[in-house]
């Protein structure tokens, strides 16, 4: 009997919430019968409990709508699972916020993407109202085949300290580091539709759970990291085989252009960051170029950069020094410049000056949404494969696409300023280059991985 009375003892503790959440075990956050522990923010959508689900549907002309948990969550582990009429976008809030000093209450923070459109972004990070795009699914691929239009789609979230990990249906999808906010409520979110759109459309979710005692982060992967501290790398960064060239606080390994040194003036390492210098605006009259004292051939290079109004700057790769140029030192080029207010973006032909492109050889896509306001960090990127295929990115966005060596390289530079540099940017590797224009422009998280 005693026997008998023990184990009864332990079933008691073991099904009661208050132990559950004590011990590490899950959490039911949705009871199956009613939206209890709930409350809806900001739009006018319809939620109901309806059949063990919570059931959202689209109203037009009203704004983002969200279901938000009453309680606010810090380090956790959120499991759902969700099936959506296509193409209805939806999302997950994730430490996420509604203050009266912020637009009026809206609902911003962190925002797990749910896209069955053609675009196939379902599992990137959004930061709603906020920063846009945090991690668009273009860096990983091979996580866009994850989500199935029409099925239920199983999504695990994890976040626990600076690092905020997705999965879908068993996929790691993202990796972002990011410390902008440590705590806040969980939402449901049914999209904004105008007018013209057919009202009526659903998303249901099922079986949400968390976890916030006892938890432990995942195994390493091998996605792409998204990375928003400065000068920083993540243990899976470092797994993944990233460098940082850059340590925030000196100018080791790196010196100017055709100098044995680092300049004595036009450059200043403050803040965590290098800065140019605002001088007159003109090519490397100031402290001039600085580059890597290393070289590099196929790569990965990742790069923050921040321009003041106006300013014209550029990162160059396959930078070898054996022009002895009198301006700044030859290379390929991912241009760095205020397009609103720098005259160089009227150059040159068909926009091949312009911010992320191959500076007037070609021009980036015109995406509005990859462009940041004057002022704010930018997260460059640029990749070189060991066959020649190059690409240039931009806040999540792949600007640019080209292979050297090809006839189409070779004819768009026998059309370019660089026509009389025999076999420009073929170089079988390069120094990486920070140029001086003589405007003020800063660069930070500067960082590479080889590709072998």
């Amino acid at each position: 009997m005693k026997l008998i009375t023990m184990l009864a003892l332990l079933l008691i503790l073991l099904s009661n919430p208050l132990h559950s959440q004590n011990d590490g075990k899950w959490i039911n956050l949705y009871n199956g019968k009613d939206l209890s522990g709930w409350k809806q923010l900001n739009g006018k959508a319809k939620y109901e409990a309806r059949n063990g689900e919570i059931v959202g549907t689209t109203v037009s002309n009203e704004p983002n709508s969200f279901l938000t948990t009453e309680k606010t969550y810090g380090d956790f582990i959120l499991e759902l699972e969700l099936k959506v009429d296509s193409p209805m976008n939806s999302g997950i809030q994730i430490r996420s916020e509604s203050l009266d000093s912020y637009m009026n209450g809206r609902v911003h923070g962190y925002q797990v993407e749910v896209d069955p459109s053609p675009r196939k972004w379902s599992g990137g990070l959004y930061d709603e109202a906020r920063r846009g795009w945090l991690y668009s699914m273009e860096y990983n691929q091979a996580g866009k085949s994850a989500f199935k239009n029409g099925q239920w789609n199983k999504y695990r979230i994890e976040c626990i300290g600076n690092n905020i990990r997705v999965w879908l249906n068993g996929i790691p999808t993202s990796n972002v580091v990011d410390d902008l906010t440590a705590k806040g409520f969980i939402a449901l979110q049914v999209h904004s539709i105008p007018k013209s759109e057919q009202p009526g459309r659903q998303i249901r979710w099922k079986n949400i759970r968390i976890r916030t005692e006892g938890i432990k982060a995942s195994p390493a992967d091998n996605i792409f990291v998204m990375n928003m501290l400065a000068n920083e790398l993540s243990e899976q960064e470092k797994k993944n085989g990233y460098a940082l060239l850059f340590d925030g606080k000196s100018s080791q390994g790196w010196r100017g252009a055709y100098k044995p040194a680092f300049p004595a003036k036009g450059w200043e390492v403050s803040d965590g960051s290098f800065n140019v210098v605002k001088a007159d605006g003109a090519e490397s009259t100031n402290g001039g170029d600085i580059v890597t004292e290393a070289q590099y051939g196929a790569f990965e290079l990742q790069f923050q950069f921040k321009l003041s109004e106006g300013a014209n700057s550029g990162v160059k790769y396959f930078v070898t020094e054996s022009e002895n140029n009198a301006g700044s030192a030859i290379g390929l080029e991912y241009q760095v410049l205020d397009d609103e207010k720098h005259p160089d973006a009227k150059l040159g032909a068909v926009g091949n000056r312009t911010l992320a492109g191959l500076y007037d050889l070609i021009p980036p896509l015109s995406i509005s949404a990859a462009k940041k306001k004057i002022g704010e960090w930018n997260y460059g990127m640029i990749r070189v494969y060991p066959d020649g295929k190059t690409e240039h990115w931009l806040n999540g966005y792949k600007m640019t696409e080209y292979q050297r060596g090809t006839p189409i390289f070779y004819a768009l530079v026998a059309r370019s300023k660089y026509k009389d540099w025999k076999n420009f940017g073929m170089a079988p590797k390069g120094h990486i280059l920070l140029q001086d224009h003589g405007d003020k422009v800063s660069f930070r998280s500067i960082k590479l991985r080889e590709i072998k």
